[in-house]
């Protein structure tokens, strides 16, 4: 699996509807056969900052992504709207999902 996280740091300006301008973006990508998840989240340390965490099956299913018509799109539309390049780690990995974090295990 090609697991990837992105911080997208939004202007402040566009923070609020961030969701809402990658929305057409995230139903496409999640469309996508080999997309395993791709889920925002608003950091909660800085409010302009968004943070992405996306998991593609493998390296066809990324290229596959990076090659897609939205994905071109968003390379065009999104910018705009930073404040400056996203940052991102982006790992291949065997693994098909997400495991349990034993150390804080839940008992019923």
């Amino acid at each position: 699996m090609i697991f990837i996280t992105a911080k997208f740091p939004v202007k402040p300006e566009f923070a609020d509807s961030w969701t809402d301008i990658v929305a057409d973006f995230t139903r496409d990508t999640r469309a996508e056969p080999g997309c395993l998840w791709f889920d925002w989240s608003r950091s909660v340390e800085d409010s302009n900052e968004y943070v992405l965490v996306e998991a593609f099956s493998d390296g066809d299913a990324g290229g596959a992504h990076v090659n897609s018509a939205h994905f071109k799109k968003a390379q065009e539309t999104l910018p705009p709207h930073l404040v400056r390049t996203p940052k991102i780690i982006s790992f291949s990995i065997d693994q098909d999902g997400w495991s349990e974090l034993g150390e804080l295990a839940v008992t019923a």
